[in-house]
């Protein structure tokens, strides 16, 4: 498994790292917002769905891969259910995404960050600009994340 290195340019990069990180888990205290840097960063446990089924590695094997995720030119950050005081508290990405500012030519939006439970991390940005890279090899986990979808 080739470690990831991505880059987020456009809303088309994002959808791939969202799908990357779909189920990553990561504890609160592993969130940063450098506003001097405009930069938000985390550090997340990401299931490793790229390796699921492959045959080299075995059909009922499971990894997770730590990885470092961040995004540039962040003018402001805005949380929503998520206690900022329980650093060790454990939260799981569900998805990230995009809104665009209300003018086409205007690259600024908001990136929304949502946690399962209904917690949001909101990021006001002046353009879409960040990266995904995983930081150490992959290790097996037992689980497999699922959802129910009927619920």
């Amino acid at each position: 498994m080739k470690p990831l290195r991505l880059r987020i340019e456009d809303q088309d990069d994002l959808n791939v790292v969202s799908a990357h990180l779909q189920d990553a888990v990561t504890a609160v205290g592993d969130f940063a917002f450098e506003p001097k840097r405009r930069r938000f960063a985390c550090v997340v446990n990401r299931f490793a769905w790229e390796a699921e089924g492959t045959a080299r590695l075995g059909p009922r094997r499971h990894f997770r891969v730590r990885a470092g995720l961040h995004f540039d030119d962040v003018l402001a950050v805005r949380s929503q259910n998520i206690r900022q005081d329980a650093k060790d508290a454990i939260v799981s990405l569900l998805a990230i995404r995009f809104e665009p500012s209300a003018t086409p030519e205007d690259p600024a939006g908001t990136i929304t960050l949502d946690f399962a439970g209904g917690g949001t991390i909101a990021l006001d940005v002046e353009c879409l600009e960040g990266h995904l890279t995983d930081i150490t090899g992959p290790w097996e986990t037992r689980h497999k994340p699922a959802h129910d979808l009927d619920a």
